[in-house]
Formats: C-alpha cells, sequence, structure tokens
C-alpha cells in the first residue's frame, strides 16, 4: 500500500505504507489513517529524522562487511536511511520554511 503525504510548500511524496510508518515512528508520530505534522511540530520532527539519519550512517560505518565485496557494489544494494528519508526530510524542511503543515491520507 502507499502512503502520500502533502503539503502546500512541497510536492506530494508518496512511499511505502512500511517505509511512511518507520519515518513517521522516527518523528514521533504514528501512520493512522490520517494525520498530520503541524508547522509546530515540524523543527522537532526534523532535527529527530536528522539525528536517525546521522545514527545510521554511524551504524554503517562501523561495521564491517561479512565477506569482500567492492566498495561499489555494496552501495548498489544497500540504499540507507538518508536516501531513503530524503524525499519526506525535504517535504519537512520546505514545509517549515514555508510555515505549512505535512498530512497524509486525504
Amino acid at each position: 500500500m502507499l502512503i502520500t503525504f502533502q503539503s502546500k510548500a512541497a510536492p506530494d511524496v508518496t512511499m511505502l505504507k512500511d517505509l511512511a510508518g518507520y519515518l513517521l515512528g522516527l518523528v514521533g508520530k504514528r501512520l493512522d489513517v490520517r494525520g498530520v505534522i503541524t508547522r509546530e511540530q515540524l523543527p522537532g520532527a526534523i532535527e529527530r529524522l536528522e539525528a536517525a539519519i546521522v545514527d545510521d550512517k554511524n551504524t554503517e560505518e562501523g561495521s564491517a562487511p561479512l565477506h569482500h565485496t567492492t566498495h561499489a557494489n555494496a552501495d548498489e544494494h544497500r540504499a540507507g536511511l538518508s536516501q531513503r528519508a530524503y524525499p519526506f526530510l525535504d517535504m519537512l524542511r520546505q514545509a517549515r520554511d514555508q510555515e505549512a503543515d505535512v498530512i497524509w491520507g486525504l
């Protein structure tokens, strides 16, 4: 199932339900049928998501591969949190800058 996030400040962002639920959990929200991240909640949501991305990068850098692969080949198969979260994070930042809410489920 697909979830579409909308804001007057940015183009729609559509993603799979599992990823949407995970990202919303990182910013302190639940994936319900409908929801909103208000303009007042955006700075904290952005902060939490950016911190999770940094943690993910640090964890990735700290783990050694179990078998020999080239770095380029390993990157090909694993999309880190920063790559998967970027469209959503970009939307949150644009909404914050334009003092708009982010909604889903309408």
